[in-house]
Order: C-alpha cells, then structure tokens, then sequence
C-alpha cells in the first residue's frame, strides 16, 4: 500500500522473516521512485490552480531593527553631516526650537535678541532646555528627482564611489526621533508619514510657493518635530563632537548650532598648503596583495577655530577633563624643541570686541540686583574663540582591483571602489602635545572644546577611524585616521568579517601601517639631524656642555613621545583592525631593502639610545650591569624602556631590539683600554656571567675577556701609570688566607694582580672566573729565592740577611699550621740546603741548627733570632719541621751504648720512653722496621750463625704471657731483672712500636685448625674466650675454606668448615656434618654454625644425589618439611621438576644388592593416594604417600591430593583411545570420567575447551538391530537392538531430545548417553540437538467441521495447562496464557487423518520418514496456534503434549512433554491425590453444571405452555452451554476445604513468587512425621516444610508440593541403570572438599537457603563474606563480616558450637562425607541457612541455635538429626546440579533415597 511508503527501515520494528528478500526492497525502491514523478505532476498542476500574493513588511518594525544597531550617541546629526558633505556642503546649521520658539516662528515673531521692549531675563540652564523641534540646515547641491526618490527608498545608498554613504539608511535614522520628518530643498518639500498611525511608511511630496520678497533658497532643510520633547543635548559635548566630525570632511567647513535663534557656536575649518615628504627610501609603498600603492605622502595644517558662547561653557560637560600633574622639569622641557612639523598646534586667544575669556580675574563690585543680571547675562553671551592647529600626514593611493573583487564590492555597496583615493592620519608632537594639555588647564570645568582631537598617548581608546565621521572603532596607536573604510551597516566600526570587503579593508589597513611608519621615521629623522648638530656644538665649544646636554634630553623625551604615539594597543571593538596596522607598520619594508646573504633588511627600524637615534638593530636594552664600563655602546635610556614598554616589548618580541651581547662587550673592550674602575666593574660583571655559561663554553668566552681587557693604573702620564693587560695575569694575593702573612713592601711577582684591583673580589670568584690562582707561600718563597730576584733586591737576599730571613721566617711560621702537608714539604725542600737559620754560630742550615734544650753536646750550633723572639709555638714547629734538631740522632746513641752490650732490652726501651717526645715519625718509623729486639728462648730454638741470637723487629714479637707460651709463640726477651707489666709506659710504647697484644683472627683460627689436639684446643678456647673484646669482626664466610669446627660425620669426630657443620642433627642423616652435642647453644652462635643448611644447599643435594629408596626420601622429606617456609618459591619450583621422588610399582625389579630398583619421578607428576585412586584417570598418574610430615613437604614441591579436571582433561586429549582403553573399554566408566569433568567444566580453561570441540572425545551411541549372537552389553537394553559406541568430535554427536525423531533415525547417527548432565555438556561443546535438525511438513486431507471432539480437546487443554504451567518453572512460555485463551489464538482443527514427513539433514545424511500422526500442533508466523487432529484414529494425549510443547517453549524437553501428557490424560480426582491442586478446576465444574443445571430448569419454565413433554424432556437433558472458563477470567469463591490445596494461581506474574516442587517431596512429608509423630519440624528446609493455611487469613496461603517429572531423562527406548545414579551420587558426594582459604569473598551466582517459604530457596546466588575464626574437632568455624569479635564468639559459643558437630559429625558418617568437607559459620543477620561453595558445605550455627540447640542440650536429635539431614543432601546435590530445576530435584530425592537406610538407624539408635 502506497500510504505504507519509508525510504529507510525503522530501527524499532521487528526483525523480517527470512522468508522476506531483498525482492521487497527493491520493489518498495520502484514504488517510492513512481510516487516521486506522480507528486512532481500533482505539484506543476497545484501550481497552475493558485493565485499570487504580496510578501508585506513591517516598515516600522525594520526601520527600527535598523536603528537598533546604531549605539552612538548624536547619530542623527552624525549621518545629516555625512550627507552634507557628500553633497558638497560647505555650511551647515543646527536649530533646536522650544515650544514657544516654534510657535512664534509659526506666528511670524522670532523674538531675537535685543528686541525693543523686551524685559532681560536671566538666560536659563542650557542642561535643563527642554526642546519640541529639531532643524538641520546645509548649503549643498539641492535635491534632484533621483535625490527625492532614493530619499524614500529603504537600503538604496548613493551610487557615487566618491561619496561615503553607501547602504541608504542614513536618513531613516530621522525615525529615532520623529515620526513625521519633513524636508525642503531647491522649492520643493516631502514629508513623510505613518498611514493611519500603523506600520507602513508613507511619503508626499510637493513645491513651495514662489514668495516675492525671498530670493532663492539655497538651504536644503530636514526638519524634526520631535517624537516626545527632550532636552538639549548638553551643548559642550554636542559642540565637542562637531569638533571631531568636520575634521576629516571632505567640503563641510563651517557648522553653526543654534537655540532658538540664538548662535550657541560657531566652528570653521580651514586647510593651509600641503608639503609634500614623498616616499621614504627602504619603505614598500604598496600593500600585501598588491591592490594599493601609495604614490605620495603630504604633511598640511589643519586649522579649526571655534567660536563659542561663554553660556556653553557655564552649561558643562558630561565627560570629566583628565588631568595630569607637570613637574618643574617637564615644564621647563616644553621650551626647549619645536615640533619641525610645524611651528605651534594648539593656540588659544579672546576677541576683545567679541567677549571675554572664560575664567575672567576681576572682583565684582556691589552692584544693585537688575545691574548684577544684566552684567552675569553678558558675561554668558560673550563669545571665547578657540582653535587648533592639526598636522595632517596624507597618502596618495592608486588601487588595482580586480574584476571579481570589483564586482562583490560593487554588489556589497551598491558603488564602485574609487580607483585614487586619500588615507589621512593626525599627528600630535610633544611641544604641541603639551600645549595642548597646558592650553586645557584653563577650563577646569569642561575642557578643551578640541580634546577629541588630542593625541591619545596613554591608550585609552580616544583615537578613532573616521568613514568621514568618527566611527566607534579606535585604531590602537595615538591618532586618529581617516579613509575610504567600508563600515559596518550602522556605520560604527569597520567591516572584517565579509569575505570580499574584509580584503578591501584588511588592504587600506596596509595603507594605514605605511603611512604610519613614514610619520613615524619623519619624526625620528628630524631628532637625529637636531641630536647631530647638538653634537657638534658639543666639539667646537666645552663651555655649553650643560646645554647639549639639555638639548639632548629634550630630543630623547620627543623620541619618548613619538615612541608612545605609535604604540599599538588593543583596538575596539575590532581587536583584528591594530594588529593588521601593527603588522603593516613593522612589515612594510621594501624587498629591494632586503640582504639576500643575511635575509635580514638593511633599512633598520629608527629608535633614540643613549648615543641618539640609531637602528634598532645596534641599539641594546639597557642593563645596569654594562652601565659602568659600556660608555659607547648604544642602548635605550631606562627612560624609553619604562615610558615606552609596550614598543619596547613589541620591538624586541620581533627580535628587532635585542640585549647586550658577549660580542659587544669584546667590541668596546678591544676599542679602548679601561682605567682602574671600568676595568673592576667589568671583572665584576664577568664573575657572576660566567656562572651563567657551561663548561664548554667558559674556557673560551674567558680567554677572549682576559685577551681583549687592557687595565690603566696610576695616574695616567705619571710615572705610577701601569697598563696591565689581564692575559698576562696568573696569580692574586688573598689578604684573607696566607697572602695576608706576605710582606707587601718587599719584592712580588709581576704576573701578580694589582692589590687595589683584588681586594675588591672575593678570591673564589677570581679562581673560578678567571683561572686565576691565589698567590702561595711557597710560590712566593721560590720568587724571592730566585737568583734573579736576589740579584736586583740585595736587601731582600736571605741567605745574607739575617733581618730578612727573620721576617721570611716569622711569616712562613704564621701560616705553617694552615699549609697542607704537600706545600710544607715543598717549602722544607726549599730550605733545606739554604744557610738562612740565625744561630749562635751564625747563619746555618736548617739541619745543622739545633734548639735550644738539645744540651748533649755543647758545641752544637743554637738558634737565635737577631730580634731576640722567643722560640715557642707555632715558631717552634715551623723551624722543627724545616729540619732543626732536638735532640742528637737515634744512630749516635745506638752506636755508643747498644753496640757496648751494656744496655737490656729493658733499659732501651726505658730510653726511648724518656724521649719518645722528641722523636720525629721518620725515627719512629725506623724503629718499628729495625729488628733490635730479641726473642725469649725456647727449648725448639737453636744457635744462629755467628754465634749471635737473631734479633726481630716489635712486630714479630708478642707480650711476655704464659697463654702464648702454650700456644708456642714467639715472645720478647724482657728479661728477669724487670717484671713485665702490661699497663706501664715501656709496654705502652712498644705497642706503639707493634709488639702484639694477641694473637690476630687467622693466627689463632689456625692455631685452632692444628693436628696438636693441646694446641687446637687452647687456641678454640682463646678465641671463644676473647670472641666479645678482641675478635668481634670474625666472619664465617672469611673462613669458609678453613676446617676448625668440631664436628661428627656420623659417629666420628670430624673438623668441619663452618659452612658444612649444623646444628640440628636432623640433617645427619642427609650425610652432613653435626656439631658435637658437647660445645652448646653459645659456641653455635660465637661459630657461626647454623641451624639447618640453606635451602639451595639441599636442593643441590636432592638434584645431584636423589634418595635411592622409601625409607631414605621419608626421612630426608621429612627433615625437610620444616624447612618449607624457608624455600623460595623458584627453589620449590625447581623442586617440583627434579626426579627426587622413588617410586615402587609392581613391574619394579630387584637389583643385585636385594633391593628394588626404583624410577624416579618429580614431585608435581605425583599425587596423593586417596580414594581417587578407584576412578579410572588414576591408572594415568602416579599416587604416593610417605607419611604426614614428608607429604607436607612434597605438597610444598607441587604434589597434588588429586588431578584437577583441568589434568584429566588434558590426559583424555592426548590420546582419547588409550583413555578408553585404560577404562577396560567400558562405556560406564568412560562416562564415568565424562561425568566428572562434565560437573566440574567450569574449572577448564578456554584453551582446553577450545581443544576438547576439536578433538574426538566424546562417545557417541548408534543402535542396530540386534543380531541372534549379540554380547551382553553394559546397559540395559530395549529388545531388538544393539548398540555401537564411538570416540567422535562433538560436531558429530547429536544430542536426542526428539523422541520421536529418535526412532526413526536413530539406526543412522551417533547420538548422545540420555543424561541431562551429558546431554548439557555435549551441547556445550558443540553437539547439536536432534529436534533443531529434524524438519516436519505435514499433510491432511478433508477437514470435519463442527466436532465435539475438537471442542472437548481444547477445553481440557485450556482447563489443564495451568497445572501444567504452574509445575513448569524452568522456562518461559513463548506466549501467555492469556493471549492462549483467546478464541481466536488457539484453534483445534480435525482432519479425516493427518501425517507428519521428517527429514533430517546433517553433514552428508540425508534422511526422509513419513508417518501417520494422531495430532499435531502448528503455528505460521505470528498467527494463532493450530492443533490438527486425525478423525481416523484416536488422540494420542503424549502426541498433544509434545506438539504442544514444542510452540509454547523455546528448547522444551521430554519430560516436559510426559508431565503434560500426565495432567492431560490423569483424572482430576486422581491428580488430586497425587498432590496436585485441583480444587479450583473442580469448584468450577460444579459451579458451571449448578448455572447450567438452573438455567435449563430457568428455560423449562418459560416454555411449559408451548413445549411438548419431549421436548421439555430433551431440553432439561440436554448439557448446559459452557460458559468461560479461561484462567484469566474471574472464577467463583472457593469452596471450603480442610485439606492442605490452596487456590490455584494462574496468573503469569504469580509464577516468580512460587517455589518449586517434587514430586518426592510428599513421601519425604510422610517420612518425617512418621518419625516426628505428625509433629512438624521447625528446623526442617523450606523444600519439605508446609503449613496449613490459617482460618484468620492472617498467615500467607502457600502452594501444595507438585508432582515432578521423575527423573528428568530423555525418553527412550532404555531406562538409565540405577548403578549409574548411584555412581553420579558417589561422585557428588566424593567432590566435597575442605575448604582451605581464611577469608571467603562473596561471589554472584550462589544464592541463600531462605527461611520463608514464599521465597525461592537456595538459587544458588547467595552472598557471604566469612572470615575463620578457628576451628573446633576438626571442623572450620568462619565467622560473617557483621560478627564484631569472631574470637569472643568462638568462646561463648563453644558448648553449642560442640553440639552442632555432635549433630552433623553422624549424618556425615551416613552420607559418608569426608569429615573435612563440612564447615560452621556464624552471622548475626541473614536468611542463608546453609551454602554449597565449589563443592565445600557450609552450615549456619544460628539457625541451630534457634532450632534445635534447645532440643539437644536436653538429648533430644531426632529433630535436629531430620532437619540437617534433608539440608546436607540438598546441598550436596548441588555437586552435579547448580540450579534449582527438575534434575536438582531428582538428585536430591535419589540421594535422599540412597541413605534412607542408614539415616532410618541413626534415627532408631537415638529415639
């Protein structure tokens, strides 16, 4: 349908059916493409059919949008003014009337001034005037036909290119003020009106009548009664503005204002004769595109009088006068320099015959009241004459456009562009500057009436753009400009945004910029040429140097003006117009000017310095630091830099000023040398430049400073003058070191620095600046030592003075404690051979001079100074140290009294004590290497040649003790005559000599290492005795090669490295050494022996000789199991590889010694043997077990309790046909293994799942028909087939959920074992369903209408599906029960037969079965849901369900299908019993056959009198019509019961509230009161726990238990063996684990048991954060996180923590749990009664508490044992199935089932 069409699919709408092709598409496409051309046509004849009608506009309303935009003050008079010049005005005149003047005008009596018989009256305030009429008045061209229609035409400009106006609104800016303008000119007029006072503008024109007695009017007249009166606008400002306004004018020179007749003003302009400045040299004269070229530049005076009444001035100013404060000096510089443009620019003077001058000085005299207003009525009419005088810089300009630009400008203003044209720019210079400002002070109250024109020097934003008029828009810089600007509509500002105008704009801009330059050089020229002839007054003349140097002020301070003048500010309200003027002005240089070489410009920018104007290129900002020594070089005076700063930063940011480079400083130090404090300021700068630089660069820059500087001291001329040039310059004194000890007035070197010049540094800036070093003693003492020196300063000769050597020496002593120790050596070498010590015998060399207490010999040679100095002190060292003796030499005394024999050992030693004070390091030295010492005698010592005992130096000797007499080591030969004290002062300086104390550490060590036993054991023991005070620093490590520890090596003694000897003796058996038992805890730590090896020592062992047997590895894992926390994690990682474990298998064999040989195997390739070892993986790994303590230690190395799933897998992969052949080729226990790793999938990683997809593992069953000699096979069987089983791919397995599809194609695939776990698991891994592949077509024959059995069918399939819905909770239904129980959605056809055609198609099979079908159930698209059945045959109930589920569910399984098959086909009764709610169905059948009965007897009655008997017979029995009886209508009240039914909820959304149920869950009901007594079980799980409803209705009704589906297989042609189930049940029960972490985390798909029954319980979803808090009988207790002191807890729950695993410790033993499986926690809050977590169970002590603890503490289990008993096998069906559904169920009724036994006597041993 063409309404339908869209040209893009909605994103909401649903998804196409496949069966919808790109066919629909294109056909929409053709049919939107002919819609298209039919609504083209309709369009063209719509067209054809209308009528036109005019487009109206708003007149008021747009000129009023128009006038809006115009933000100026005086805009009226602004645009009046333009128009009379455009017209060639040359006057104009400006009326503003009062009421009453109008009026008498109108009456013929103007009442001018001075008229006869008129009273005086005080003239009133010119600011409170209230005006009615306004009237402008011009002398131009009068109006001409095509002047009078543009007049009234909106937005239609003057085409004439050399007029400003150009967008025709200037005069409708009349309509701001009045609503009714009227104009005259040349006799004729035009007014202008609104017609009948609305929105549209209207115009009439006519002629003036011809008068007689007036000539010619040559006034054209824009009179404006006002909209409403105003008030005068204040007449200074308004004059003000006229002022600016006339300025730039093209013909307008004369403009009068008036009031009431009265001449308020009157303002000439003239121009004087322009002097032409031409084109600057360097400068380009044309713009950046070319467009514009200058062809001349002109300088003129503009003069502008004023004449205006003193009435003005009396009136104000809205705009306060700036002031500014003069000092003396900057008024006394206003006299000195005129402008060279011109010779005066502002004057001001009075007309005596006009008027007075503004501010008179005269006293008013008393005078009567009528003469005092007469004379103050003068006063204001009296007339004061102003005027200025402006220079005008003027460009000539050509402009080239092209065509294009030409013809948009044209477009944009309705003109062409003017090919010659003017830019003008007013220049202010600072004498006129300053006059101005001078001239200004004289009206205080108003100002100068020429302000506006006043340069704008500050950048306040005063100077302005003229279009003609001042435009809003400032320029930046301080003058104003004028030219042929194309503005803005409102004419306010400059127009840069319009693509094309902004180019002619951005053009005349460059104009600007070179104009302004030129202005610009003119003036710095003229200050060079002014500044040159100051200097060379300056060289004739020194007597006038005080006034050149005043002229030169003067010069700098209009320097400093012209700078300020072109200083570019930010401009309003465009930002864009300065910086294009700013970049023009500094870009306009020519590129003729440029250096092809270099890229820079030869034409420099002009600028003042310090040297007068230069290029900014040589000029340098000024730096205090060069100021003092830079005298010629260039800079700009501070002056400039703070007035100017915004030009100073603009220059230098474009790197036209730059700072004062090295270079320029070198520049002026190779000109000229410096004298004495030029040349420290320059030092002074260099120290603290050269910090600035890098090393690289120092070197250098200082060699060009030292080269280039040349220092004048002295007076120059004198005979004092010395030039100094620095790079011959090497050392300087430091007065503050030992310079300071240097004599001055004696002979210095010359490559010395002045004293004058170095005192002024500080000496580590003269070392590291200049390379410089500092003058020293010794290099000093060489000078003046020096033969050259000697020879010229014979006073200064040391070696014949004694005077001087005195002084020489004095000041060596003065600094000796300072010098290092290298410059006193050299010194001491400088001496040594000089006769320059003063003595008793005269001048003697240092060594032959001696003090005065050396008094052994009295002819020795004593010092004595010629000054008499005592010599003591610092003296004293001084001349000790250059060699003076103090005493005789050792050698002398050796010679004379030891070679005597006279003297012991003994009284040596007491020599040398007496004058060890005397004794210098040299002679001490000797002593210590002089062997003249003998040893104590020894029975082992023998004669030694000569006869003569040897003699040893201190060193080799030791104390005279018995301890090393026992140690047998060499002692002293102290002798008997003298007792040997250790504490006395001879002891005390042998030890200074090196006599030994004590053995040192390795001595003694060795000595401890001897084979003498004596000796080993005294040196062991002297060591440890003196290990605190005299070996503390002993290390093991340092004697790591020596064996000196007693140790055992088994049962013998052994002397042990201290590295191979432990402590504990555990390690004995590992073959390492042990320390003996005997030496104790202390001799341990003192040695260094450690405890236990290091770790990398026993993995190094392990590695390289593993253990041999059994017993050996328990012994040695066993050691090493204390040692786990020890290892780190790569050593245990090693361990975990390495081949240390010995394995005994059956295959092993005996070697020759008796024993069996072992295979080795690495830790992480053994598991623990446990009961895994009867699963059939456990043929595949290896299970060892060497008791608890070393298997702590294998699980520290890796080895496992039990192969993960992830190991199995990765097993079965490898080689799935030996994992089958390893399972005995059973199917039972291959599935068996299937099923672990099926129910523990989720712990696989996604590369083994990706591999077991690929990878043929899983097996496959396909039944044949059974032959005569067939096997007995594993599973039971249905007769007739046999069945192939295959390791396939999951690809090629399918998985039959279609049971009939099943048995007819089950002889031709590979399907899947009927198990949900494996059916789930295969589906996984990429197994497809049979029912997804299976494809039905059917076909019917004739349909039989109206049948009772179609009607019957589908009312007990509506009756029933609730029930049916009400127990199915594991899906979704496809579509609701509701839109089913519609009568047009659900349609029960029936058909002579019916038969069903399927087809399967898979991989290469192509099969097809036909078969007669009883019923069957379809649906085409979303149409209504058909069920067809055959009349020829009876309905087959299972046929119904299985049709019908496969349309209400997306993936229905069988058991869904028996269910539905059961309630359909059960009676209600029947289905009553088995625990179904059938009440409802029941109450409504009875209700309906109550209505039906009561409406036939209701019919019988109204037809009595006209019905036969028969018939009334035949009415009563005929059924009553069925009324509705959908679920979803309203239902009768139920009926009483005292069962337990409740009502039946049938309605959708109820389903999510309800729980579900089993339908073992009634037999576990009966159980439980059997043995309860019917009594019911507070403790017992919500899933066996009903109440029944309460009469009250306070209690919430809740659901019966529904019967369940039994086990939720498949159905088939077999039924699963029960030892299957019972192996699954082993295997769950088998999975549970301990659970080994201390902090539990919550995690997202585990949900709590619930305490109330209308929740859904244990959804496996819960969450709970638990911490263990210990654990009590080998139980863990956790506790939650909301326990506030878990350890507390622990203590006053401990009675009732024991009886809870008093209670669960049985029920464990029943379900035979491991022990450790089963954990307790506690919280404080919560529904969670217990929780499956990876297979560890948790139980919850609060609820036990409140349950049963009660119960028990009395001895009462039975509750408590029934309760825990259904929640421990619910959990622990959570092992194979994570959800709550149907399969849960069944595994929690089977394990229920499978230890029923066992939990029946429990129970009977405890009740």
């Amino acid at each position: 349908m063409r309404h339908r069409r869209t040209s893009r699919p909605c994103l909401l709408s649903p998804p196409l059916p496949p069966s919808f092709t790109t066919g629909h598409f294109i056909c929409e496409r053709h049919v939107c493409n002919e819609e298209a051309e039919e609504m083209a046509t309709a369009r063209d004849a719509l067209w054809a059919s209308g009528h036109d009608e005019s487009v109206e506009v708003n007149q008021r309303a747009l000129i009023d949008k128009v006038l809006a935009r115009y933000s100026e003050e005086f805009t009226v008079f602004r645009e009046l003014l333009q128009n009379s010049d455009d017209a060639s005005a040359k006057a104009v005149e400006i009326h503003f009337d009062t009421e009453e003047y109008v009026q008498r005008t109108k009456e013929g009596d103007k009442g001018g001034e001075g008229s006869e018989g008129q009273s005086v009256t005080p003239l009133p305030d010119l600011k409170k005037v209230v005006v009615h009429q306004w009237t402008f008045k011009n002398d131009g061209m009068i109006f001409r036909d095509e002047d009078w229609n543009r007049l009234k035409k909106i937005a239609e400009g003057n085409p004439d290119e050399e007029k400003i106006g150009a967008f025709g609104v200037g005069f409708y800016s009349l309509f701001s003020v009045t609503e009714e303008p009227f104009v005259t000119s040349g006799g004729q007029w035009m007014g202008f009106y609104w017609k009948d006072k609305k929105d549209q503008l209207f115009a009439r024109r006519g002629n003036i009548p011809a008068s007689e007695d007036q000539g010619e009017d040559r006034w054209t007249t824009f009179t404006m009664p006002l909209r409403k009166p105003e008030t005068l606008p204040i007449p200074f400002d308004f004059i003000r503005f006229l002022t600016s306004s006339i300025t730039f004018m093209a013909h307008l020179s004369e403009v009068s204002v008036f009031l009431d007749g009265k001449r308020l003003a009157r303002l000439r302009k003239s121009r004087g004769l322009p002097k032409s400045i031409g084109l600057r040299k360097g400068l380009k004269a044309e713009t950046a595109k070319g467009m514009m070229r200058v062809t001349d530049v002109n300088v003129m005076p503009l003069i502008i009088r004023a004449e205006i009444m003193q009435w003005v001035y009396a009136s104000g100013s809205s705009v306060k006068p700036r002031r500014r404060v003069q000092t003396a000096a900057q008024q006394q510089a206003r006299k000195a320099v005129s402008s060279g443009f011109f010779s005066s620019l502002f004057s001001s003077f009075s007309t005596p015959q006009r008027g007075a001058s503004p501010h008179p000085e005269h006293i008013i005299e008393e005078q009567d009241e009528k003469e005092q207003e007469t004379e103050e009525r003068k006063k204001l009419l009296s007339v004061t004459e102003t005027s200025v005088v402006l220079a005008v810089f003027s460009a000539s300009v050509d402009v080239r456009l092209d065509s294009n630009l030409r013809e948009e400008l044209l477009r944009a203003t309705k003109k062409n562009a003017p090919t010659k044209m003017r830019y003008e720019l007013i220049y202010t210079g600072k004498d006129e500057y300053e006059a101005s400002k001078k001239e200004e002070e004289g009206f205080e109250a108003t100002g100068s009436i020429f302000q506006g024109l006043r340069a704008d020097i500050d950048g306040t934003g005063s100077a302005r753009i003229f279009i003609g008029h001042a435009t809003r828009q400032t320029t930046g810089i301080g003058g104003h400009m004028s030219a042929r600007f194309i503005p803005t509509v409102e004419r306010e500002s400059v127009d840069l945004v319009d693509r094309n105008v902004r180019i002619w704009n951005e053009e005349l801009l460059g104009v600007g910029g070179y104009l302004a330059r030129t202005a610009y050089e003119e003036e710095m020229q003229n200050i060079a040429e002014r500044w040159q002839a100051a200097e060379e007054g300056l060289s004739k003349t020194d007597e006038i140097a005080s006034v050149v140097y005043e002229v030169k002020t003067q010069l700098r301070e209009r320097a400093l003006h012209a700078l300020k003048f072109y200083t570019f500010h930010s401009s309003t309200p465009s930002s864009r117009l300065s910086q294009i003027l700013e970049e023009a002005f500094f870009t306009c240089i020519s590129q003729s000017a440029l250096a092809f070489l270099g890229g820079q410009s030869n034409h420099q920018f002009p600028i003042i310095s310090t040297v007068g104007v230069k290029g900014a290129q040589d000029v340098r900002m000024s730096n205090p630091t060069f100021a003092e020594f830079l005298k010629q070089l260039p800079v700009l005076p501070d002056d400039v830099v703070t007035g100017a700063a915004v030009m100073v930063e603009a220059l230098r940011t474009r790197g036209m000023i730059k700072d004062i480079t090295f270079g320029d400083v070198l520049k002026e130090l190779k000109a000229r040398p410096l004298p004495e404090n030029e040349g420290i300021a320059c030092l002074k700068w260099w120290a603290s430049m050269y910090k600035t630089l890098s090393a690289a660069h120092v070197h250098a820059a200082r060699k060009e400073i030292l080269e280039a500087t040349i220092l004048t001291i002295g007076t120059p001329g004198s005979a004092e003058e010395k030039i100094i040039p620095l790079s011959s310059v090497q050392t300087f004194l430091n007065t503050r070191s030992h310079g300071s000890a240097i004599p001055t007035d004696g002979p210095l070197p010359t490559r010395l620095l002045p004293l004058s010049i170095s005192r002024h540094f500080d000496p580590q800036a003269l070392q590291s600046a200049f390379g410089w070093r500092e003058l020293g003693i010794g290099e000093w003492l060489q000078f003046i030592l020096d033969p050259q020196t000697t020879a010229s300063h014979v006073e200064h000769d040391i070696v014949q003075c004694a005077p001087w050597a005195e002084r020489v020496i004095q000041s060596l002593s003065r600094v000796w404690p300072s010098l290092s120790k290298d410059a006193q050596v050299d010194i001491v070498a400088q001496l040594r051979d000089k006769v320059c010590i003063p003595t008793s015998a005269g001048l003697r060399a240092p060594g032959d001079a001696y003090f005065q207490n050396a008094h052994v010999f009295p002819d020795l040679p004593l010092v004595a100074f010629p000054s008499g100095i005592a010599i003591k002190g610092s003296l004293e060292k001084t001349l000790q140290a250059l060699g003076v003796r103090k005493h005789v030499d050792l050698q002398i005394v050796f010679n004379r009294m030891i070679k005597t024999g006279d003297w012991s050992i003994a009284d040596l030693t007491k020599y040398l004590v007496a004058v060890q004070s005397t004794l210098t390091k040299e002679e001490i030295e000797r002593l210590r290497l002089t062997p003249a010492f003998l040893k104590e005698k020894t029975a082992q010592d023998t004669s030694s040649q000569n006869g003569k005992p040897p003699r040893f130096t201190a060193s080799d000797l030791y104390e005279p003790l018995d301890i090393f007499r026992e140690l047998r080591l060499p002692i002293i030969d102290w002798g008997s005559k003298s007792k040997w004290r250790g504490s006395s002062d001879e002891a005390k300086f042998l030890h200074s000599l090196g006599l030994r104390r004590y053995p040192p550490l390795d001595v003694i060590l060795c000595l401890a290492a001897s084979t003498d036993e004596k000796i080993r054991s005294t040196a062991l023991r002297y060591f440890l005795d003196n290990y605190q005070t005299r070996y503390p620093d002993y290390q093991p490590s340092s004697f790591a090669n020596l064996a000196f520890v007693p140790a055992m090596k088994g049962t013998v003694p052994y002397l042990g490295k201290p590295g191979e000897v432990f402590a504990s003796s555990a390690w004995a058996s590992m073959g390492l050494l042990v320390a003996r038992p005997t030496l104790g805890a202390d001799v341990y730590a003192k040695l260094g022996i450690r405890d236990h090896p290091p770790t990398a020592m026993l993995v190094s062992i392990l590695e390289k000789n593993p253990p041999e047997d059994f017993q050996t590895a328990q012994r040695w894992f066993g050691a090493m199991a204390s040692r786990i926390a020890d290892f780190s994690n790569k050593e245990l990682q090693t361990l975990s590889q390495l081949l240390i474990v010995p394995i005994e298998t059956a295959s092993t064999k005996i070697d020759d010694k008796g024993k069996k040989a072992v295979r080795l195997m690495a830790p992480s390739q053994c598991y623990f043997k446990k009961d895994a070892q009867a699963q059939v993986h456990s043929k595949l790994f290896t299970f060892v077990d060497f008791g608890t303590q070393a298997n702590q230690f294998l699980s520290a190395c890796g080895t496992k309790h039990e192969p993960t799933v992830e190991e199995i897998a990765q097993i079965l992969l490898e080689n799935p046909r030996r994992f089958w052949a390893l399972a005995d080729s059973s199917t039972e226990n291959y599935l068996s293994e299937l099923r672990n790793i099926a129910v523990n999938r989720r712990l696989l990683s996604s590369g083994t799942i990706t591999r077991m997809k690929r990878s043929p593992i899983l097996l496959g069953t396909k039944r044949k028909r059974r032959s005569t000699k067939t096997a007995v096979l594993d599973f039971e069987e249905e007769d007739g087939w046999d069945y192939d089983y295959d390791l396939l791919q999951p690809s090629t397995v399918i998985i039959a959920d279609d049971t009939n599809g099943y048995q007819l194609f089950g002889d031709k695939i590979f399907t899947c074992p009927q198990e949900d776990l494996l059916e789930e698991f295969y589906g996984e891994l990429g197994s497809r369903r049979l029912s997804s592949l299976v494809k039905e077509h059917y076909e019917t024959t004739s349909e039989i209408k109206s049948t009772r059995k179609a009607e019957e069918l589908r009312s007990r399939i509506l009756e029933r599906l609730p029930l049916f819905l009400h127990e199915h909770t594991h899906a979704p239904t496809r579509v609701p029960f509701a839109w089913l129980n519609a009568d047009r959605n659900f349609i029960v056809r029936v058909f002579g037969s019916v038969t069903v055609k399927k087809s399967l198609t898979y991989g290469d099979l192509r099969l097809q079965e036909k078969q007669d079908a009883s019923a069957v159930a379809l649906r085409e698209g979303r149409g209504p849901i058909q069920l067809f059945l055959a009349g020829n045959v009876s309905v087959d109930m299972f046929e119904v369900s299985t049709s019908m589920c496969r349309l209400l569910f997306a993936a229905p399984k069988a058991s869904d299908a028996l269910l539905f098959m059961t309630i359909l086909s059960t009676d209600l009764k029947a289905l009553r019993r088995r625990g179904y709610n059938v009440d409802r169905i029941l109450q409504k059948q009875r209700a309906e056959e109550r209505v039906a009965e009561e409406a036939a007897k209701e019919r019988a009655k109204q037809t009595a009198l006209v019905s036969q008997p028969t018939s009334q017979s035949q009415a009563s029995s005929a059924p009553a019509k069925p009324t509705d009886t959908r679920p979803g209508s309203p239902l009768p009240p139920s009926l009483a019961s005292t069962g337990t039914e409740t009502t039946l909820m049938d309605d959708a959304t109820e389903k999510g509230k309800q729980r579900p149920h089993s339908a073992f869950l009634p037999r576990l009901n009966n159980w439980k009161n059997k043995m309860l007594g019917n009594e019911q079980v507070p403790g017992a799980l919500p899933i066996d726990d009903h109440q029944e409803p309460s009469t009250s209705g306070n209690n919430p009704v809740l659901m019966p238990p529904r019967p369940s589906a039994s086990r939720p297989i498949t159905p088939g042609p077999h039924i699963t063996p029960m030892r299957d189930i019972e192996t699954n049940i082993d295997m769950a029960i088998r999975a549970c684990k301990e659970e080994r972490g201390d902090l539990l985390k919550s995690r997202g798909q585990m949900q709590m048991i619930k305490e109330s029954l209308n929740d859904s319980y244990c959804d496996v979803s819960g969450q709970k954060d638990l911490t263990l808090a210990g654990d009590m009988g080998g139980f863990k207790v956790f506790m939650a996180k909301d326990v506030a002191n878990p350890k507390s807890v622990m203590t006053s729950k401990r009675d009732s923590i024991a009886r809870f695993i008093h209670v669960v410790r049985p029920l464990a033993e029943v379900y035979e749990l491991p022990p450790t499986s089963l954990h307790v926690f506690y919280d404080v809050s919560g529904a969670t009664i217990a929780f499956n977590r990876n297979a560890s169970l948790f139980l919850n002590l609060r609820f036990f508490e409140a349950w049963h603890d009660e119960d028990v503490h009395k001895g009462e289990l039975s509750k408590a044992y029934v309760s825990w008993y259904f929640t421990l096998a619910h959990e622990i069906a959570h092992n194979l199935v994570q959800p709550h559904n149907a399969e849960h169920e069944f595994w929690f009724s089977s394990l229920c089932e499978s230890r029923m036994v066992a939990f029946t006597r429990l129970l009977t041993g405890t009740s």
